[in-house]
């Protein structure tokens, strides 16, 4: 009976050293992560073999040993120097919770450290917080702890847990990055991230993570929302070279009294004041409507481009409206048949052609020029004929000249004694037929026939027979 005793005793004790622990290893990971077993061991057993193991410990429940290196999603490598072996799993899931063993084999009894494995998902979180700001503006987010003994604090972009720690923008190790600051009130257990010159891409989701030295990191999720600048309205308004134009302007409720003004400009930072005294701009404010209405009594060319309205000084965001205007020419498309008005952009969206205008007078040419080219070819054809006619009977006619003149000599000394008779006779002459010659003669015909004016019954008579007879 002693004897039995005596050995349940010393199994007790053995199973209680096998047991007893240098300290307790807390672990945590995520699922599809990994996480890193670090096993501190004492001088004198650096070359002893150390394995990892889970629940009892027992044969079957040795996951990998020093001699292995690797095995299945479990590595492990020993550090002499340090005197810590480091056992590796990958690939975690929620069933890889739980209790572990770091152990060293030795004669006798094992040592074991104890280390226990909390598995988390990989996602976060069951709610988000929402968080809107406006482009080149920045934005602050507070994000709470509950420990002040969780000392490392980040922040990283998306929602996985298990890489935001290696993926962190910015710590509280390295509190301004860039745009990225972070301060930390350790009294009021929360810390600051702040973004600054915000622009679309800094829209998304983020997380803030507190590492404590146990356990699971303590993660706070945010929507980020970044929206333009001028988040109210921005408008597209067109007028007509010459003509007014008018621009409406809202403004919140609360800004009824504040001093309304328009600005041109490509950025509202930097623009020029419109509505003064003595410009073509004049500003009306209805505060019924929450608006105020800007006319240009003329509007130029070079009013187009690019307008700020607003009712607050200090520029804050949301109570501007921005408005792209464009200027217009009228022109003249049909000069030929009727007058028509067309409008043209210039400015900023599009520039006047001053040739359209010939472009559109060479369209009507081009149905005019061909009938006009026809009737004056017709015209040429008529004439060209007309003088060929005409060289012809100038021909002939000169011939008759020459015969006419040949006869009338050789008759000179026949009639000369009557120029008395003929004188009388001149008196009832045909003037039909002397009026055809006398129209086609030249100063060569009047000197032949000069001497003979007495005798034109004859003379007439004479050469109008001979005409005929040819």
């Amino acid at each position: 009976m002693w004897n039995l005793r005596s050995l349940l005793f010393t199994l007790c004790i053995a199973v209680s050293c096998v047991r007893s622990a240098a300290g307790l290893i807390h672990v945590s990971g995520y699922e599809g992560g990994e996480v890193k077993v670090s096993c501190p061991y004492s001088e004198g057993y650096e070359s002893y073999e150390k394995y990892l193991c889970k629940n009892d410990c027992g044969n079957d429940d040795v996951l990998i040993k020093t001699t292995e290196a690797n095995k299945n999603k479990y590595s492990i490598h020993d550090n002499n120097q340090k005197r810590v072996f480091t056992a590796t799993i990958s690939d975690l899931s929620r069933t890889d919770a739980g209790k572990y063993w770091c152990g060293v084999t030795r004669n006798g009894k094992d040592l074991y450290t104890e280390v226990n494995l909390e598995v988390g998902r990989d996602t976060c979180c069951d709610q988000s917080t929402k968080v809107q700001s406006y482009e080149e503006s920045s934005v602050s987010i507070n994000c709470p702890y509950e420990s002040e003994n969780q000392k490392l604090k980040y922040v990283c972009r998306g929602n996985q847990p298990p890489t935001c720690l290696e993926k962190a923008i910015i710590t509280s190790d390295n509190k301004q990055t860039g745009q990225f600051r972070l301060t930390d009130d350790e009294v009021s257990r929360k810390f600051t991230f702040t973004i600054t010159g915000l622009t679309r891409n800094n829209a998304g989701s983020y997380l803030c993570g507190v590492h404590g030295n146990t356990g699971l990191d303590v993660f706070s999720a945010f929507e980020l929302q970044v929206k333009e600048w001028c988040c109210v309205r921005s408008n597209k308004q067109s007028g007509i070279v010459g003509r007014p134009v008018t621009m409406q302007c809202h403004y919140p409720p609360q800004h009824g009294d504040n001093r309304k003004f328009l600005c041109k400009g490509d950025h509202r930072n930097n623009c020029t004041d419109m509505v003064t005294s003595k410009s073509r701009f004049t500003l009306q404010d209805d505060v019924s409507s929450s608006s105020f209405l800007v006319t240009i009594t003329e509007l130029k060319a070079g009013d187009a481009g690019t307008y700020w309205c607003g009712s607050d000084s200090q520029w804050t965001v949301g109570d501007y409206t921005k408005i792209q205007l464009s200027a217009f020419f009228p022109k003249q498309t049909s000069p030929v048949v009727s007058t028509v008005t067309v409008v043209e952009p210039v400015g900023s969206q599009s520039t006047l052609i001053p040739g359209e205008v010939v472009k559109a007078f060479s369209y009507s040419l081009v149905f005019i020029v061909p009938a006009v080219l026809l009737t004056l070819t017709f015209a040429l054809v008529i004439v060209y004929k007309c003088k060929v006619q005409g060289a012809g009977a100038n021909m002939n006619r000169n011939k008759n000249n020459a015969v006419e003149t040949e006869e009338a000599i050789s008759v000179v000394d026949i009639y000369e004694n009557q120029d008395v008779a003929h004188s009388k006779r001149g008196s009832t002459k045909p003037q039909s037929a002397c009026q055809h010659y006398d129209d086609v003669g030249d100063t060569q015909q009047e000197s032949v026939y000069q001497n003979f004016t007495t005798a034109d019954d004859i003379y007439c008579n004479d050469i109008y027979t001979k005409v005929n007879r040819r």
